[in-house]
């Protein structure tokens, strides 16, 4: 019989479950229940649970000093093995628990090996796995959300005189400042990385000694071996304990904020760098050719980082669909769950890596950014003119309108309507209308906190410096 026909395997010597069994699984199921190719990436958290749940058994006399240090020789032996990149995988090991845990007993023996798993469930060690790697990995995303935090900064404080149009609609609204737009994300990751600092304190609590849904019946303390793996408390209900893939959710979600955050930056970006805008130029490192047009220099790593925020945002929807319908304590499905995971954080560390030399590379033409700028934008100004000369809000928002109306009329700039042009529309203007039409004016009005006058972003700045070295 061929092998896609045969129903079943060769019996295996090594199931951590097979003693009730008489017959060899499906040789489909066990390729869809095989997870070693996606979680042998857990080898390491994997061992340091181990190892620090061994010491457990041993303070609650169920394994020997001697033998503690036996398993631990062991486990590290194992360490060694997939560092080197010497470990031997078996055809039928089922994932990275069932490969150490094999390993453990070749090395030192059944008698002493097979002690390890006392009152232990993979229901409970995958999840502490999870755990002690996302500990890490929400570290490097940390550490790049403020390389790139500091980038903007940099680019922002070089750049502090540059106006440019402020879009609203995506049509001209009123003059900025380009670093007061440009620092408007630095403090979108500001807070990206305030939520997933508050999430690694939320995370943060033991799973393991809870079993596969009962609990430990071994009398460990749990406590302490928390203590041991760096946790900061311990789960409060085994049930909820092995099921529980929350955490993931929230990270996955995490790292979706801050993709939709990286991709709306990357569209602004492909935008002013076009020749339409020609605000900004980007580094030919973090540009492509055309195979055909031998002119263009397309964006494509920021058409790459706007790709990349849809599919970690899948990867999020795809873990809530898979729990949404479970019932309560362990299901096979959440096996599901760490190749979302492991693609999320290794697409957002590409993402947030490749923006922060796209920004730190950058050339501003601040010529063109200032010749962008046109006297129409500065009809708000007008109106607020009107305001401080007692004029309510809402009527001068209507008189500067009319104002707006009459220059297009005229075919005038508005900047060039003489001031018995303006009377025409309201007796209210004098000769002090002048002064408005001045780009520079205009923006250094806006001095309160949040403003984009020059007072105002360098105190922005200051703000992220001192966020910044408050996270060092």
């Amino acid at each position: 019989m061929s092998r896609m026909c045969s129903r079943t395997e060769e019996s295996t010597p090594f199931k951590l479950w097979g003693g009730r069994y008489s017959k060899a699984t499906d040789h489909v199921l066990s390729r869809v229940n095989n997870s070693l190719s996606v979680d042998k990436r857990l080898f390491s958290e994997d061992l340091d649970g181990s190892i620090a749940y061994a010491k457990s058994l041993t303070d609650a006399n169920l394994l020997t000093q001697s033998e503690f240090k036996v398993i631990r020789y062991g486990l590290e032996t194992v360490r060694d093995e997939w560092t080197k990149g010497t470990i031997k995988l078996m055809p039928r090991d089922e994932d990275v628990h069932t490969v150490n845990e094999r390993r453990l007993i070749e090395i030192v023996g059944p008698h002493i090996g097979g002690k390890l798993h006392t009152g232990r469930s993979r229901n409970e060690q995958v999840v502490v796995d999870m755990k002690l790697w996302m500990r890490n990995a929400v570290q490097d995303i940390l550490k790049q959300l403020r390389c790139l935090i500091d980038g903007i900064n940099a680019m922002a404080e070089r750049h502090i005189n540059v106006l440019m149009p402020g879009y609203t609609h995506m049509q001209k609204a009123q003059p900025v400042r380009f670093s007061h737009w440009l620092l408007s994300y630095a403090f979108y990751f500001k807070e990206d990385y305030q939520r997933i600092f508050e999430f690694t304190k939320r995370m943060n609590v033991l799973p393991l000694g809870t079993g596969a849904l009962a609990g430990n019946p071994f009398n460990i303390n749990r406590h302490q071996l928390a203590d041991d793996l760096g946790f900061k408390g311990v789960t409060s209900n085994s049930m909820y304990t092995v099921s529980d893939r929350d955490f993931v959710v929230e990270f996955n979600f995490l790292c979706t904020l801050i993709g939709v955050h990286m991709s709306r930056l990357a569209e602004d970006l492909i935008l002013y760098s076009t020749k339409e805008y020609n605000f900004l130029e980007l580094s030919e490192e973090y540009t492509t050719g055309s195979s055909l047009m031998p002119q263009k220099r397309n964006p494509d790593s920021l058409e790459l980082i706007r790709g990349i925020s849809g599919s970690v945002f899948g990867q999020h929807c795809g873990l809530l669909m898979t729990l949404k319908g479970l019932p309560s304590t362990y299901n096979k499905d959440l096996q599901c769950d760490k190749s979302g995971m492991f693609a999320v954080y290794d697409q957002s560390l590409l993402s947030l890596t490749l923006m922060t030399g796209v920004i730190t590379t950058m050339r501003i033409d601040e010529e063109r950014c200032l010749s962008a700028l046109s006297y129409d934008m500065l009809a708000t100004d007008v109106a607020y003119y009107l305001v401080r000369k007692g004029i309510p809000f809402r009527e001068a928002h209507h008189i500067s309108g009319e104002v707006v109306a009459y220059s297009e009329g005229v075919k005038i700039p508005i900047n060039k309507l003489t001031l018995e042009d303006l009377r025409e529309v309201s007796p209210i203007f004098d000769e002090t209308v002048s002064e408005l039409w001045n780009y520079e004016n205009s923006v250094e009005q806006y001095t309160v906190v949040g403003g984009t006058s020059k007072i105002s972003v360098q105190e922005q700045i200051k703000l992220l410096k001192e966020f910044l070295s408050s996270c060092e």
